[in-house]
């Protein structure tokens, strides 16, 4: 995965849009959002057929992981559109640690990580004495995906401290 192409069209779109709203964007990127009807553990999916980009969401989470799942299925848009045409991408821990087996996930969340977290709002916490916790309740996004962000800033030359890796498995203990 290069961190800074990630980071960089993420940022694009942004910059294009005028907005970093997950909702707004999948509607001006011509992305349908469906929810599930019957009960699901499934976080949200996408897929790419018959010419049709559509994210599927569980209407059964919070608000907050709702808009990092919504911005997780728009990375697969932007960064794996010929992969959800072959088979729909199913989030069930959508926060994996980035080995060859879950490239595409970990990539999501880095999209996902740049597009809710701007970097200047999170520097502006951290200086202000914010803790990692603190930090990610001030940016409405759970603290693993803030951990992919500063993650993915060190690769790209930044140096923050990461006082742990992400919980590849937090979503398993997550209620919603």
């Amino acid at each position: 995965m290069d961190s800074y192409e990630v980071f960089e069209q993420a940022n694009r779109l942004i910059r294009h849009h005028g907005t970093n709203d997950p909702e707004t964007l999948a509607r001006e990127l011509g992305i349908w959002i469906y929810h599930f009807s019957e009960p699901t553990e499934l976080l949200g999916m996408y897929t790419y057929q018959w010419k049709h980009r559509m994210i599927f969401m569980n209407p059964n989470i919070s608000d907050e992981l709702y808009r990092m799942v919504l911005a997780h299925e728009i990375g697969h848009d932007q960064r794996h559109r010929a992969l959800a045409g072959v088979t729909a991408m199913q989030d069930f821990a959508m926060f994996s640690a980035p080995d060859a087996a879950n490239i595409t996930e970990y990539e999501a969340n880095a999209f996902a990580a740049h597009l809710l977290i701007g970097e200047d709002e999170m520097t502006s916490l951290f200086r202000s004495g914010y803790d990692l916790d603190g930090a990610a309740s001030m940016l409405n996004v759970n603290p693993n995906l803030l951990l992919i962000k500063l993650r993915e800033m060190n690769r790209m030359g930044r140096r923050f401290r990461l006082p742990f890796d992400p919980d590849a498995k937090f979503l398993k203990h997550t209620a919603y």
